[in-house]
Parts: C-alpha cells; sequence; structure tokens
C-alpha cells in the first residue's frame, strides 16, 4: 500500500470574523454559489424571474416587500417561473401567516386546469393553527418524513418564522429536506411513485407527474405567504452537476511520497486469495521534538512507525490494539469506529509518552488512553503501559468523533461528536452537560485527585453551574479531524454534516458551534439552541 501526498483543493466558503459575525445579506448569492452553477431567481428588489400560471404578467396581489417575494392580497394567482426546469435543485425559504396553506410545484405544464393538475406540490403549511392534516415539507398525498417516536419527523419553524426547504429532482433520486432535516426521497415513475399517484386524488390527472420538466410554481391557496433567497441550480441529464465548483488551477501535481513503502504484517490479499479488510490510515503525525519520523493509525486499532524519508521501505508496528478496538467493519453501515487519533506528547524524546483515542471492543465507550515507549526498544511501545486517561459512554456508533491534539500550550484537545444517529436525537450538540458535541481541552500532566488529568483553570466552562469543566468549545456535529496551524496557532475543525452543509471552522474559546440548532449559517430543525451561549 502506498501513501499519496494530495493537493485537494476546495471552495470553501469560511466566514471567520473577530470582531463582527453578521449573516449573509438575503437574496444575493455567494462567490462559492456562483462558480458552482446556481441561479438567484429573485433578487429581492423584482419578481422578474415569474409570471403568472396561463399569464404574461404578475398579478399586483404578489409584492415585494421587506425583501420577500410576497402574496400579499386577494387573488393574486399562481405564480410560475418563467423558465422551464428538468433536473434542478432548488432552495428556497418561505414564511407563512398563521393558518396559513400554500405550496411550491414542479414540472409544471400549462395547460387546461389548474397547477397541480401536472406538478407534484411540496406542502407550504402552518403546522400549527392548519387545516390541512399533512404537514409543510410533506409531497402532497405522496410523501411524509419518516417516523421516530411513532410520528413523522417535524421539523417546521412557527408561523411567521422562516424556513428552508431543499428540493432536489434528479435520475439519480429526488429529496426534500426541511431546515436541513432530510424528509424523505423518491424517483419518478417508479413503481412505489406510480403506486402511490394511483391511490391519491392525482390518479384522475391523467398528465400528473409525466410531463418530465416543467415550471416552478409558488402556490396561491387564500392566504400570505412570503419567500426569499430562491435559487436553483440546474443539473445535467446524468443527474451530475453541470461543472466543478472550481474558479482557478494550480500547477501542482500529486505524488507518492513513499512509493516503496511496506506496512509490517499487513498484506492486502493473502495466499488463499483473501482480500484483507482496508488498513484505513486515519492520523499520520509526528512528534514536535522528533521530527524525523512519522507515526500513523490505522482503524483496525495498529499504530505504524517509520522514518520520514521518500525512499522509505518499512513501516513498524509501534502498538498493535487491535484486540481492544472496536472493529469498524463489525458495525453495518457505519464504519466510524475503531483507532481514530493518536497524538505524541510535546516531550516525546524526553518521555517517551503518547496518547490515543479509540473506541472500546465492548461498549462503543471512548477511550483516551495513554502509553509510553518500551525501555528496552525505543521503536516498539508497552502494551501493559496504558493508563486510561478518559472514558466517555457513547449512544450509537457513529458521530464519535476521535481526533486528539496536543496545543501550542501543551494542553491535550479532544475532538467527540454528538453520540450518533441522526438529527443529534439526544440533543447533545449544545449541552453543556454533557462531553459529547464537544472539544475537550485538559492537562495531562498535572492531574487532580479522581481524575488522570486535570482541568486548565482558564477553560470556558469551569464556573458555570451544570457545565463539563473540560469543555473548550461546543455545538459541534462529528469533528472527525482537528489540526493546529504551526504558524498562528489556530485550531482548524472539520465538523461532517448532515444533508446539505460541511463545515471547517476554526475554533475558539467559549464558543457555540450551532449544532443542532443551527448548522453552518442556516437554522437547523426547529430547535431554539442554546439560551444562555448563543451559536457564533
Amino acid at each position: 500500500m502506498r501513501i499519496f501526498v494530495l493537493l485537494l483543493v476546495c471552495l470553501i466558503e469560511i466566514a471567520y470574523l473577530q470582531t463582527v459575525r453578521a449573516e449573509r445579506v438575503p437574496n444575493q448569492l455567494t462567490r462559492a454559489e456562483e462558480i458552482s452553477g446556481w441561479q438567484s431567481l429573485f433578487d429581492g428588489k423584482t419578481a422578474d424571474s415569474f409570471r403568472n400560471y396561463r399569464k404574461q404578467t404578475l398579478n399586483p396581489g404578489w409584492q415585494v416587500i421587506d425583501g420577500a417575494l410576497t402574496r400579499a392580497a386577494a387573488r393574486a394567482g399562481d405564480i410560475i417561473t418563467k423558465e422551464q426546469y428538468r433536473y434542478f435543485e432548488l432552495s428556497i425559504e418561505f414564511k407563512i401567516a398563521k393558518g396559513g396553506n400554500s405550496g411550491i410545484m414542479f414540472h409544471v405544464e400549462e395547460g387546461p386546469g389548474f397547477a397541480w393538475f401536472t406538478g407534484p406540490e411540496v406542502q407550504v403549511l402552518c403546522n400549527e393553527a392548519g387545516k390541512d392534516e399533512q404537514k409543510a415539507g410533506w409531497l402532497n398525498q405522496l410523501y411524509s418524513p419518516r417516523k421516530e417516536a411513532g410520528r413523522p419527523v417535524a421539523a417546521t419553524r412557527p408561523a411567521g418564522q422562516w424556513n428552508h426547504i431543499y428540493l432536489r429532482v434528479s435520475p439519480l433520486g429526488c429529496e426534500v429536506c426541511m431546515n436541513g432535516v432530510r424528509y424523505y426521497t423518491f424517483s419518478l415513475g417508479d413503481k412505489s411513485w406510480e403506486k402511490r399517484v394511483a391511490e391519491s386524488k392525482f390518479a384522475k390527472q391523467a398528465k400528473f407527474g409525466k410531463a418530465g420538466q416543467g415550471h416552478i410554481c409558488l402556490q396561491d391557496h387564500g392566504d400570505q405567504v412570503a419567500g426569499r433567497n430562491i435559487k436553483i441550480r440546474k443539473l445535467a441529464e446524468d443527474g451530475t452537476l453541470p461543472r466543478a465548483p472550481v474558479d482557478g488551477t494550480l500547477e501542482i501535481q500529486g505524488v507518492p511520497a513513499f512509493p516503496d513503502l511496506q506496512w509490517e504484517g499487513y498484506h492486502p490479499v493473502d495466499q488463499d486469495g483473501n482480500v484483507a479488510k482496508q488498513l484505513r490510515i486515519r492520523e499520520l503525525t509526528t512528534a514536535r521534538d522528533v521530527p524525523g519520523r512519522l507515526f500513523a493509525a490505522a482503524q483496525s486499532g495498529v499504530i505504524y512507525s517509520f522514518e520520514n524519508q521518500p525512499d522509505v521501505q518499512q513501516a513498524r508496528v509501534l502498538l498493535d490494539l487491535s484486540g481492544r478496538v472496536r472493529r469498524w467493519w463489525d458495525n453495518g453501515g457505519n464504519n466510524e469506529q475503531g483507532l481514530l487519533g493518536v497524538a505524541m506528547h510535546p516531550q516525546f524524546s524526553k518521555n517517551g509518552q503518547f496518547f490515543v483515542s479509540y473506541n472500546h471492543i465492548d461498549d462503543n465507550r471512548t477511550v483516551i488512553s495513554r502509553f509510553q515507549i518500551s525501555s528496552s526498544d525505543p521503536l516498539k511501545a508497552d502494551p501493559d503501559s496504558e493508563q486510561i486517561v478518559l472514558e466517555v459512554p457513547q449512544p450509537f456508533t457513529n458521530h464519535n468523533g476521535g481526533a486528539i491534539e496536543f496545543g501550542p500550550d501543551g494542553h491535550l484537545y479532544i475532538a467527540l461528536g454528538d453520540g450518533g444517529l441522526r438529527n443529534d436525537t439526544q440533543e447533545n450538540g449544545e449541552n453543556l452537560g454533557t462531553l459529547l458535541g464537544s472539544i475537550l481541552r485538559i492537562d495531562v500532566d498535572h492531574p487532580v485527585k479522581g481524575k488522570n488529568y486535570g482541568i486548565p483553570a482558564d477553560n470556558p466552562f469551569v464556573s458555570v453551574t451544570g457545565a463539563q469543566p473540560e469543555i473548550f468549545a461546543f455545538g459541534l456535529r462529528n469533528t472527525w479531524r482537528i489540526a493546529f496551524d504551526r504558524a498562528t496557532g489556530l485550531l482548524w475543525c472539520g465538523d461532517v454534516g448532515q444533508e446539505l452543509w460541511e463545515e471547517i471552522d476554526v475554533i475558539e474559546k467559549g464558543r457555540n458551534y450551532g449544532w443542532s440548532s443551527r448548522e453552518g449559517s442556516k437554522p437547523f430543525s426547529n430547535r431554539s439552541g442554546h439560551p444562555d451561549f448563543p451559536h457564533t
């Protein structure tokens, strides 16, 4: 197996403001959206992309009010986009009046009858005071969210607040998300679709859902409703993006860093032709005071070391924890557990200490342990030297985080996810009473009574009633990787997103990064967030 040094050029929109933190300006595309193919259907000033259904003009009942396209007066009528769309992604924020009813239709054809005769409709409703048995985000009479605790998932915010709907129509599959929560997926024209249509009121409409392309329609159902940040991205005929979100190229080429490197004890295929599980190197690090040697951690539980030379041929086993570590291939569809982090002590050359983060083979719990290099062999660790520093129960087999790093201050930083499943079902992300969903900061050199570590006195929540004093920052979903910038000392974090957004965060002491009331710059579900420590 080879390790390749790759330069992954990504376009990342990072809002890192030292003194001013603000939301994006509504109805404007970001640079990232522009170069990745998104188009604005509404600029907050005019409704030039729309006209009324079966008309060439826009009725005065639709008005632009406070930067929102608003159904404000009677007889406004359904409006449609002037352009037709086949495969696309649609992003729209809506605000509905109390008791209100509206909808968003797609693949609408103009002909005799109403727009809903041809176009499937994503419901826009006031769930609390509405008269419809269906709820906002449901595909009218066809699809509803999956159930949790016996009831369909509900992520809509109350009437008078902004909600976000994401709709994808693609030959690869269609999807609807409400406030970042996936409600359902479907495939136009498959057996399930045809069966549901046949059992609905739309069975009488011969052209319902058959067009294959058409207009986007905003429905007038007699109630006030407003829309903003209305954006669409066309997809190619095969459902892929029409172009990559890249605005430049670099004259850089990836090359094998260690082309001859072999891993001690690992054989991709044995003598009988059986293919081994992937090695899955999850960490490649070095000791600050031993720059000539690299350490690599395989998710299966083995830590290797080798010389930091391009012609190196052998990676030797430093420590084999495979008998103590949860095997990632035993978790069904989840493959996020195992040996997830290793960090060498800042004084490694003097004390021979290093730390690991892994899921225990018995019960999934996260274990942070200290190990010691063998006194007889500097290239081997003593497997019996394990000192458990910290243990954290894990409710599920995903979103365990697991990265660990020593900071410039000499303290150990530990990244923990929200504990798993979907939608942060236990609401751990912004709960300061649990270690989950946080980045911890502990002192491994000065333990206090009853613990194998100490709490830095300047940790931000040491004096907060009910808070875990180890927490350095919180509101995180699944902090898969963290790293300190050697030049600036900034702590960077890759927080794995759910359906729509991925985050790269600069972690600051005491900050709330919003999960699970927010994801990125967007509200998530209908949660209100931490009352005392608002999101960053």
